[in-house]
């Protein structure tokens, strides 16, 4: 039987600081959960509290409405992977993966089932991990989440460091994995494997959630598609008129207002269109970029004025 995660209302502070505030959402059953989000928007945050590592300020995160701390023996129901550096760098892979499995009390010869499948070699295996790339720090890491067969995976940002083959052979892994009915919650920065391998979203902006669904919903056609004789005056209009605009791929502008509107402002701003439409289905980094634009640490230049 497998699992999900679930989160109601969770709030840390840290002072007068609110990392993360009111949170709640599900990981399901046989799904892979995107959780995205600017740099300092929360997301560590809330998978550490889930883990058990950092005590919440109010709410809960369980896993089956159990505390990971309360469950027996987590690390075999929970694979967590939320640092790949926060390893014990003078070990080799193969004795870090031997001590988890003692640890769980895992017969020693998963670990080199589970090395196979991450495709590091005995030679690698063999290696200290302070000679070991980022690429290889994650592999490892990977494999000692999936030590024990865990019904969930929680993994932060487990693509750094790897090449693209290995980028698209920990999708594969992921894929496979929820498709057998386990649980994955994945964070990444990484918009494009996101949108390839997640099935929901889960957004969250200066530690609150500005949107969470099904991929397919969230990435449904809205707003509105333009082109004009002037996008830079029509543009700056939208903006003044309180709405998203960006460049669109291929030229025009997407922006979050229906047609009727835009039609409007471009007729008040004096701009002659070429074309005019409901939006298509868009892109992950586009909706990104337009749900998080008021919670982004870097800021577009103008006030996010089309150019």
């Amino acid at each position: 039987m497998f699992i999900m995660i679930t989160v109601e209302h969770l709030t840390k502070r840290y002072g007068d600081y609110t990392a993360v505030n009111d949170v709640s959402f599900a990981c399901k059953p046989g799904r892979v959960t995107g959780f995205l989000g600017p740099n300092g928007a929360g997301k560590s945050t809330t998978m550490r509290i889930i883990a058990g590592l950092t005590p919440p300020t109010s709410g809960t995160a369980t896993i089956a409405g159990v505390n990971y701390r309360d469950i027996p023996n987590p690390a075999t129901q929970v694979g967590v992977l939320l640092d790949a550096s926060a390893q014990h760098a003078g070990r080799t892979g193969a004795e870090i993966l031997r001590l988890s499995a003692m640890t769980m009390g895992l017969d020693l010869t998963r670990v080199d089932e589970v090395l196979a499948w991450v495709s590091l070699t005995p030679e690698e295996a063999g290696r200290r991990v302070r000679n070991y790339s980022l690429g290889m720090r994650q592999r490892l890491g990977i494999a000692n989440a999936l030590l024990a067969n865990p019904k969930i995976l929680m993994l932060d940002e487990p693509a750094n460091g790897l090449d693209p083959a290995g980028i698209h052979w920990m999708r594969t892994l992921l894929r496979e994995y929820a498709d057998r009915g386990g649980t994955v919650l994945l964070s990444s920065h990484l918009l494009h494997e996101i949108e390839i391998i997640a099935d929901d979203l889960i957004v969250i902006g200066q530690g609150r959630i500005v949107a969470q669904g099904a991929k397919d919903e969230l990435l449904a056609g809205t707003g509105a598609h333009v082109k004009s004789t002037d996008d830079q005056t029509l543009g700056q209009a939208l903006v003044d008129a309180g709405f998203a605009a960006h460049p669109a791929q291929g030229g025009g502008i997407t922006v979050d207002a229906e047609p009727e509107q835009v039609g409007r402002i471009a007729l008040d701003s004096r701009v002659s269109l070429i074309e005019l439409r409901g939006g298509d289905n868009t892109n992950l980094e586009a909706m990104f970029l337009q749900l998080t634009e008021q919670t982004q640490r870097e800021q577009p230049v103008n006030q996010g004025v089309v150019r």
